[in-house]
């Protein structure tokens, strides 16, 4: 008798569980935590609003990406949720430039000096800088936004198959720098960059604490794991070493 799959098993990632079901399933949650962190703000100006509404869910789907390495390597269990880190990491991207595009058009007018911290001198006509956090935030926020593209469009077995195991394996870890690059910029924005102190700051984003908490997740699991795959490493190397340290003793004790 043949026992139906349980619907834990089916959202793993299992075989019987498609590429085309993750991403729609992956799409959907992408759609409602877009619209819940637009709900929580709706106080604030329309474009800032879907700012960063898609860029705090371009952050968490990120986030699940990452963190389902260090999960699968603690637990065994979670080695079946192995298959969602692309499309996870995918529609992280995907969200994220629609972000960049939401912030060209309603915040800078596609004025692309400004986007590295330059205003235009009423006086002079010539751009001069005035925002350094800001530049160089976004400047950070644009390597990032490149490899990330980078990885999305090689996340698929085209791509593993062309470049070769080794070498797309090599390329997709540097996931871990891009998501370092993702934290140092949303970092800028969501403590620094409105604090300027010839204009009213505006009340703390709600954002500022689950961030942090976001980041320390992570940062944990990724430690732990770490941790983990050191000591599995690490004992056959000690065990071979005791061996050869134990050995000349027996040899030295068995001479007369």
């Amino acid at each position: 008798m043949t026992q139906t799959p349980g619907i834990w098993a089916r959202l793993t990632g299992r075989p019987n569980f498609g590429w085309k079901t993750r991403h729609l399933l992956v799409l959907i949650l992408a759609s409602l935590g877009t619209y819940g962190f637009l709900e929580s703000r709706l106080h604030w100006s329309e474009m800032h609003r879907w700012n960063r509404a898609i860029g705090d869910m371009s952050i968490i789907l990120i986030a699940i990406s990452i963190a389902i390495g260090p999960l699968s390597r603690l637990w065994k269990h979670f080695r079946t949720t192995l298959a969602w880190r692309r499309e996870m990491g995918i529609y992280g991207v995907l969200l994220a430039i629609i972000h960049t595009l939401i912030i060209l058009t309603g915040w800078l007018q596609w004025d692309l000096v400004r986007l590295f911290g330059y205003e235009l001198h009423p006086a002079t006509g010539l751009y001069v800088m005035v925002k350094h956090g800001f530049g160089l935030a976004n400047i950070i926020g644009v390597v990032a936004l490149l490899y990330g593209i980078v990885l999305a469009l090689s996340s698929n077995d085209w791509s593993q198959r062309v470049l070769s195991g080794s070498v797309w394996k090599f390329l997709q870890q540097g996931a871990y720098i891009l998501w370092i690059l993702i934290v140092i910029h949303t970092a800028y924005f969501l403590y620094l960059h409105f604090q300027d102190f010839h204009r009213a700051v505006p009340k703390p984003n709600w954002a500022q604490l689950p961030f942090v908490g976001l980041i320390i997740f992570v940062s944990l699991l990724q430690f732990l794991a770490f941790m983990k795959t050191w000591k599995i490493k690490r004992k056959p190397v000690l065990m071979q070493a005791n061996s050869t340290t134990v050995t000349p003793q027996l040899g030295a004790q068995a001479k007369p």
